[in-house]
């Protein structure tokens, strides 16, 4: 099997879970789980959170926040080096403009680097809804047309190499910011 055969083959497969032109409530779950992993979304949740929350969460927040920044420059690095296009489809306007290519997926890394950083820091409650919502959101990418599977695998691999790669060095990156901002952060 060639190349070309995997590219046709991951289409055909992501073409077959797609829901975004069938009305339903599954295509109303597809839509609230693709946006759910939005960068936007999860940045302003955790900055309030941090302002409104204890200590020991404040940690959890802190981590995610700039594994999440971290994260994005490497999607964008990969995402312009590769610049495969996102498949033909109307929904989601807003990731279409402003991003047009699709591989890897962004919000599956997100997602997959956030439930990866909660297992260590995270209450047991949290670590497992995050390892249900973490392939929801993935799958509901392709769901609803704006990835191929082999993008939102690629971002699952990626967001686990990389949440595990930031818990390595979170503690002297808490150090440096304490440093920094001139008091404790939590």
């Amino acid at each position: 099997m060639n190349f070309r055969s995997l590219l046709e083959l991951d289409a055909r497969l992501s073409g077959q879970m797609r829901v975004a032109e069938k009305p339903g409530t599954l295509r109303f779950l597809a839509i609230f789980l693709a946006h759910s992993g939005d960068s936007w979304f999860w940045a302003a949740a955790l900055i309030l959170g941090w302002f409104i929350s204890t200590s020991a969460w404040k940690q959890w927040e802190i981590v995610e926040f700039f594994g999440i920044l971290g994260l994005a420059g490497v999607v964008l690095a990969i995402k312009f080096l590769v610049r495969r296009e996102r498949p033909v489809g109307e929904w989601g306007g807003i990731y279409r403009n402003t991003d047009p290519n699709s591989f890897p997926s962004g919000h599956a890394a997100r997602a997959f680097l956030i439930a990866v950083v909660a297992a260590p820091l995270a209450p047991t409650w949290l670590i497992f809804i995050l390892w249900i919502w973490a392939p929801l959101v993935s799958l509901a990418r392709v769901a609803m047309g704006v990835h191929y599977l082999s993008d939102v695998v690629a971002g699952a691999i990626l967001g686990i190499i990389v949440g595990i790669i930031g818990l390595q060095i979170y503690p002297p990156m808490v150090t440096w910011l304490v440093g920094l901002i001139g008091f404790p952060l939590w």
